[in-house]
């Protein structure tokens, strides 16, 4: 049997301050990616802004999301800080709670397009830099 559930995640930095640049910015895709992996999860589709996140994932049934949003959110401010991977100067922290939608098969066109739009949307916090994620995947419902 083959399940298809399908969830938009955004959480913000804290207090939305542009704590995200583009170092920082490529780490987060790699390590999101790498992260969801491990808890049955794939990470479909990564917008980022300097002032938040957003994801589109695919979890099996067994997927613990409330875990994997903690280990996304928590492992990735903590590591991040640890290997230096922001020249901001400044810390990554994220901001406690986040936003988690269900969406439909019919529907991930159009949440990949809004998600890859993120800078278009927030110009004023379009990373300096970065030419957004280039690790797509693809899925059909």
């Amino acid at each position: 049997m083959h399940h298809r559930l399908y969830y938009h995640l955004v959480w913000t930095t804290r207090a939305r301050e542009p704590l995200i640049d583009a170092g920082l910015a490529g780490f987060l895709c790699r390590f999101l990616r790498a992260m969801a992996a491990r808890e049955s999860a794939q990470v479909l589709e990564v917008g980022i802004v300097s002032t938040h996140v957003h994801l589109l994932i695919r979890a099996e049934p067994v997927t613990d999301l409330p875990k994997l949003i903690q280990l996304l959110k928590g492992a990735s401010s903590h590591l991040g800080r640890k290997e230096g991977h922001s020249n901001t100067g400044r810390e990554l922290r994220w901001a406690q709670g986040y936003s988690l939608e269900t969406v439909g098969g019919r529907q991930l066109h159009l949440v990949r397009e809004y998600i890859r739009s993120q800078p278009i949307h927030h110009r004023a916090e379009a990373i300096q830099g970065w030419s957004g994620d280039l690790e797509s995947v693809e899925s059909t419902p």
